[in-house]
């Protein structure tokens, strides 16, 4: 990895740390406290979700999903991937696999497969 991409990324960690942060989460980096200890998420601190960050101009998603999806079944601790992506000059976008989001929706309070609404209908 270019030194340019491994800063970029770390601005991005830093970005997303804070982003979740300013919505009342506990997280942090993983690099930033531990170093290279093996643990592949980016950010720890969302329990039950394993955060694979990206800051970048190219949005490789096949890619960063494959990753997130890999390392998540390695930490074999029953997190579900996501990968957190800064659009460049714009928002953040969480992006995970139908069923990782299925399996976090069926666990809120808003899910509820047996009612349809008007819309839903």
């Amino acid at each position: 990895m270019a030194i340019n991409s491994k800063a970029k990324g770390g601005r991005g960690e830093r970005l997303l740390v804070n982003e979740l942060k300013k919505h009342g989460y506990n997280v942090r980096r993983s690099q930033q406290y531990c170093g290279n200890t093996g643990e592949a998420m980016d950010i720890i601190g969302l329990q039950g979700i394993h955060i694979e960050c990206k800051n970048t101009k190219v949005l490789r998603l096949k890619e960063y999903l494959a990753q997130a999806k890999n390392d998540a079944e390695k930490a074999n601790k029953g997190n579900l991937p996501a990968v957190f992506y800064k659009i460049p000059r714009g928002d953040w976008v969480t992006i995970m696999p139908l069923e990782a989001w299925l399996t976090l929706y069926g666990m809120s309070d808003i899910s509820d497969k047996d009612e349809l609404d008007e819309v839903g209908e």
